[in-house]
């Protein structure tokens, strides 16, 4: 069932009130602990029922700016070639943990995500500098990344004119989805010759997505190349070569570096969506609602929950 989350309250907090009262001085973060990680790992997984096929690594804690007296503890799990992290606190002592997020009301609540999406140099339709971002991580052989990517394409430019801009970036699952990074390559070389020719192509690819199988991609891709303005010779060097290998992998490390656990999935302005936003209305309402919030943050003298994400100017 697709949930709406509430937009975070925003609080406005007076220029007259700070000069009135001094700013509290930060508590200096905690030093890095040492834990007993097989411990700590046997309790989590007790808690968090992980079945003993899962692999668990726990990091070492790091310092938690904002949170004196514990430190982040991220422990990564992975279970036939699929990954994802659980992250936690615990305490200076070792002896306590929790799950949860802590927010700077200064800044987004989504700032943490807006700090590891890198939308520079990776392809996106829709106008630069726009109030809303919604950054896609999809996989060319998901039925339902199939779906969410015709509601996007027909639905967002056409209703959300000037106000959205929407970036792809690629989260094969290689475990399940066997030509889906093969697809994920090509993509990328398609879109190192022409970045008009790669939506061409992702249209393409999805519309096509049941005929498409593991020893059939290439042909079928470079037939396509020939008829839509591509240079296939260059393609077929760029595909054989997996030259774009290293850009996919690297949209690989960001999905997982933000919590990405299947696809597809959505970030809007930093946001999280999980659920497939496959119904327009559902997806509508949560953009109308992000307007609706930005368009206050821009008339407030505290602008203090603004999104800035990096664009690439010239390429839609």
């Amino acid at each position: 069932m697709i949930k709406i989350m509430r937009l975070a309250t925003l609080l406005l907090i007076s220029t007259a009130a700070f000069a009135q009262t001094p700013p509290a001085p930060k508590a200096p973060a905690s030093p890095a602990v040492n834990i007993d990680k097989a411990k700590v790992e046997a309790y989590l997984r007790h808690l968090e029922l992980w079945i003993p096929a899962v692999t668990v690594q726990i990091d070492d804690p790091t310092p938690a700016p904002n949170m004196p007296g514990y430190n982040n503890l991220v422990a990564h799990l992975s279970y036939n070639n699929a990954s994802t992290d659980f992250r936690y606190y615990i305490s200076q002592d070792g002896k306590r943990i929790f799950k949860g997020e802590s927010y700077d009301l200064a800044k987004s609540p989504f700032q943490a995500n807006l700090d590891k999406l890198k939308t520079d140099l990776q392809p996106s339709f829709g106008e630069a500098g726009a109030p809303v971002v919604l950054v896609a991580f999809a996989d060319f052989e998901c039925p339902y990344c199939k779906e969410e990517a015709n509601v996007l394409r027909s639905n967002v430019i056409k209703t959300f004119p000037g106000k959205v801009r929407v970036y792809f970036k690629d989260f094969p699952l290689e475990s399940i989805h066997p030509w889906a990074k093969p697809a994920a390559i090509a993509g990328k070389c398609v879109f190192r010759q022409n970045a008009e020719s790669f939506w061409k192509f992702h249209d393409w690819i999805y519309e096509n997505q049941q005929q498409v199988k593991p020893d059939t991609l290439n042909t079928m891709v470079l037939e396509w190349a020939g008829k839509n303005g591509v240079d296939a010779l260059q393609l077929g060097r760029c595909m054989d070569g997996k030259q774009t290998e290293a850009e996919v992998a690297k949209s690989q490390a960001e999905g997982r570096e933000l919590g990405i656990a299947g696809t597809p999935t959505l970030f809007l302005n930093g946001r999280m969506l999980t659920d497939n936003m496959t119904q327009w209305q559902v997806l509508q309402q949560l953009i109308s609602m992000e307007l609706d919030h930005q368009a206050k943050v821009a008339d407030s003298p505290e602008k203090c929950c603004t999104v800035q994400m990096p664009t690439l100017g010239g390429v839609h």
